[in-house]
């Protein structure tokens, strides 16, 4: 029987680095409450992704929370992506406030600026674009509808990290960007995620939220417990120290899916002034009955690509219903392709042949 392959694999570093850091902490006897591992991995994630306040968090959802809690912003009206994880709506939902789905664009999946401003009404609050699949958002275009009706804007970054467009760090752009560390992503603490913040008031702010919005027996504001342990930022300390590799390997698999797939399938465009982090490796088929027929084949050789992301938000049974038909066509039609450290070129070249030969067995895209 073939080795089983998921559309992706969480990063083990060394154990003998790991169980290093763990006699580090056995040492110190802090488990929790801003502890030096933690403070460290803050350092060298500021350092590494050159942002000047970098709060590291439970995870990317409490992070958005966080962020909209930091801003002021608990009620309104939040235009948002329909192509993205669930989370991203949730955040927004917990907040009290209502999604206002705004359309992608065609190219690379983000969303469509020019659809944005027609949907600002004098209940919007904030924007909160996705960083799709690692690929930049139109930031100059957002912040200039930003600036004009003085909204606030919230960049989920959760596929963002390491990033950079126009020379400078993706996660720069917008009031505040969230990050997830979690167990699947290119760079992940096990569970985790960060808040990205460009002013320095709004990142006290945020300091003060994490723990529960006091400081010793003095409380300043409403908080909540989204620290983050010891153990998970040591994770996080050994994982940076491979952070090059992987992204290398990543590199390699995606460059070769790119050969071997050619114009088999319809891939994002590439952006000027992007560096890219080769986070995901997503496909566009023909139809859904194409893609899902696919999927069966890839099954059937114990391959399991993923439909990120399916379905369309706008379309969940709990959030006003509007219709996003860009959106809801990709959502039905897109895949990713399994995407890991440790994939070998037969791996590839085996994923690449069955999804060929499924192809033209159903008349090609």
């Amino acid at each position: 029987m073939d080795k089983q392959i998921f559309v992706t694999k969480p990063y083990f570093p060394p154990l003998s680095e790991y169980i290093e850091m763990l006699e580090r902490i056995y040492k110190s006897q802090v488990l929790t409450n801003q502890g030096e591992c933690l403070k460290e991995l803050e350092s060298k994630l500021k350092d590494l992704l050159n942002v000047e306040n970098l709060h590291y968090v439970t995870n990317g959802t409490i992070a958005l929370q966080i962020a909209l809690e930091a801003l002021g912003i608990r009620d309104g009206e939040i235009i948002t992506t329909p192509f993205s994880y669930v989370a991203t709506v949730s955040s927004v939902l917990w907040q009290r406030c209502t999604p206002v789905f705004c359309d992608i664009e065609l190219n690379n999946f983000t969303i469509d600026p020019n659809k944005i401003e027609s949907l600002v009404t004098d209940r919007t609050k904030a924007i909160m674009p996705v960083h799709v699949f690692g690929y930049a958002c139109d930031v100059e275009s957002i912040q200039k509808i930003a600036d004009k009706y003085k909204l606030r804007v919230i960049y989920d970054a959760a596929h963002a990290f390491g990033v950079k467009y126009k020379g400078r760090s993706l996660l720069s752009y917008g009031d505040i960007s969230a990050l997830s560390l979690h167990a699947t992503k290119l760079f992940h603490t096990v569970e985790g995620g960060a808040c990205i913040v460009n002013q320095r008031k709004i990142s006290e702010k945020i300091d003060l939220i994490k723990r529960f919005g006091h400081r010793r027996d003095e409380h300043f504001c409403l908080g909540i417990n989204a620290k983050q342990s010891e153990l998970h930022a040591a994770m996080g300390i050994v994982n940076l120290r491979h952070f090059d590799e992987i992204l290398q390997e990543r590199k390699r698999i995606s460059n070769l899916y790119e050969n071997l797939l050619g114009s088999l399938v319809v891939r994002p465009s590439e952006q000027e002034g992007l560096e890219y982090n080769y986070s995901y490796f997503p496909v566009v088929f023909k139809s859904e009955n194409v893609l899902m027929r696919v999927f069966s084949r890839l099954n059937e050789n114990n391959i399991f690509p993923r439909r990120y992301f399916y379905p369309s938000l706008n379309t969940l049974p709990y959030v006003d219903r509007c219709s996003c038909p860009v959106s809801e066509d990709i959502s039905r039609r897109i895949a990713c392709l399994p995407l890991y450290p440790g994939l070998t070129d037969s791996d590839i070249k085996r994923i690449c042949g069955i999804i060929s030969d499924a192809l033209g067995n159903f008349g090609g895209l």
